[in-house]
Parts: C-alpha cells; sequence; structure tokens
C-alpha cells in the first residue's frame, strides 16, 4: 500500500480512483471492489473492523485506496505502512453536505425507492445487512465518523471539519496532501513524484450511479429471492383448462 485516500465519502472518491490509476498506484481499492465481491470482502473488513487487521488480505494486489471503508481506517493503515503517502480530499462543505444528503443519508435515512428497496433486501440478503451494518458503524454510531450528525446540516457539515481536522493533525506534513480535483494535476503528481500526465483529469460525477447502482442491485437481490423462495404454482390440468 502506497497511498491512502483518506477523504471523506462524496469528496470525489471515483474521480480520485481514476487518477491514482492514472499515475500509477493503481489498482485503487474503493467501495465498488467492496461491492463488487461481498463474499469475500464482507469477512475481512468484519475482521478489520473487530481489530484483526487483516489488511495483507484487503489489499492484495492493491497499491492504493479511497473512499470507505478504507479511507475510515487510514490511522490503522499508516501504521501498517509507515512510507504510504496519504491524500485528504476535500470539497466545498455545503456542495458536500448536499451531496451526502442525496446519496450516504438517503440510503440510511431517506424516504425514496432507493432507501425502501435497501431495507427490503436488508431484510432478505445477509451479506447486504452485514455490508449496511458496516456502513453504520463507520458512519452513524459509536466511533462513526458522523454519529447523531446527520439530521442537520450544519452538525453533518461540523462532523466533516472535525474528520478533516483529525487526517492534518494526525498525519506527518510532509506525508500529507490536502486536495480537491479542481487543484488538478499538477500538485498531486508533486506530491506523489509523478509526472503530470497529458491527459486531462478524469471528473466523474457518480451521483446517479450511486442511486441506479443501489436501486439495481437491490431490485435483483430482491428478484432472486423471490425466485427462490416462492412457492411452485401448480400447472392447470388438462381438464381444468
Amino acid at each position: 500500500m502506497k497511498l491512502i485516500g483518506a477523504g471523506l465519502p462524496r469528496t470525489a472518491t471515483t474521480t480520485q480512483k481514476a487518477a491514482f490509476e492514472i499515475l500509477g498506484f493503481g489498482p485503487c481499492y474503493h467501495m465498488q471492489d467492496m461491492l463488487r465481491d461481498m463474499p469475500t470482502s464482507i469477512p475481512l473488513w468484519e475482521a478489520a473492523h473487530a481489530g484483526k487487521r487483516p489488511w495483507k488480505q484487503l489489499f492484495d494486489g492493491y497499491e492504493s485506496t479511497v473512499d470507505w471503508p478504507g479511507g475510515f481506517y487510514w490511522q490503522e493503515l499508516l501504521e501498517v505502512y509507515p512510507d504510504a503517502k496519504v491524500v485528504l480530499s476535500v470539497r466545498d462543505p455545503e456542495a458536500w453536505e448536499r451531496s451526502m444528503r442525496e446519496t450516504v443519508v438517503a440510503l440510511h435515512f431517506g424516504d425514496s425507492v432507493m432507501y425502501h428497496l435497501a431495507r427490503a433486501r436488508y431484510q432478505v440478503d445477509d451479506l447486504w445487512r452485514r455490508w449496511v451494518d458496516l456502513m453504520w458503524e463507520q458512519s452513524w454510531i459509536g466511533r462513526g465518523a458522523f454519529a447523531g450528525s446527520y439530521d442537520n446540516a450544519a452538525d453533518l457539515i461540523a462532523a466533516g471539519d472535525r474528520w478533516n481536522e483529525s487526517v492534518k493533525a494526525g498525519v506527518p506534513a510532509d506525508q500529507l496532501l490536502v486536495w480537491s480535483p479542481r487543484d488538478g494535476w499538477e500538485p498531486l503528481a508533486k506530491f506523489l513524484e509523478v509526472d503530470v500526465p497529458s491527459e486531462p483529469l478524469p471528473h466523474i460525477n457518480d451521483t446517479a450511479a450511486f442511486k441506479d447502482g443501489i436501486v439495481g442491485a437491490c431490485m435483483g437481490a430482491l428478484d432472486g429471492w423471490w425466485d427462490a423462495t416462492r412457492p411452485a404454482i401448480a400447472a392447470p390440468s388438462s381438464a381444468q383448462a
């Protein structure tokens, strides 16, 4: 692990993933990777949350990580990979709060098709239930980054500010870059000691993809559950036909 993204969700982490990989720090582990192989990833992340440190298994073959769940454990990862560099991605606080409320907050607390499908899947899909529980523990309860702060915009912004300040205070200055995609390639490339790419920095707005991905995956899981559990419907006999 050479590069740790310690920024919060909804700070252009999908853009960061693409940028890190273009700069030669890939593959980059992202929430997408966790969801892509839940039978493998969920038990390992549960072990990580329990303090068992399965980092080498989780990040085997990866050179960097961004977004939750990896970013939540930036302190633990820096202990295991002390030479890694850390990028703290930041965003305008009000824009970040709006993006959080439209996606992550809506998934857990909203009143939308996405929320209700996610809750229905929670009842029938064990791996999904365990993923949701992990996200609750990383975000909304206990030592979660936003514990008790979802209901009020100012409280959520304050929680985000506290997170950012904790990263700034906890990472040695020469290993930390505070960065926004609007800063462009130059500070990121300089920090990582690589050439500035000739191609433009990608700007990936994944709000719609977030919603569509959750809705589609939940509908697919619920369809599979229904197909597997519904009673067989007897075909009418020829006498009834």
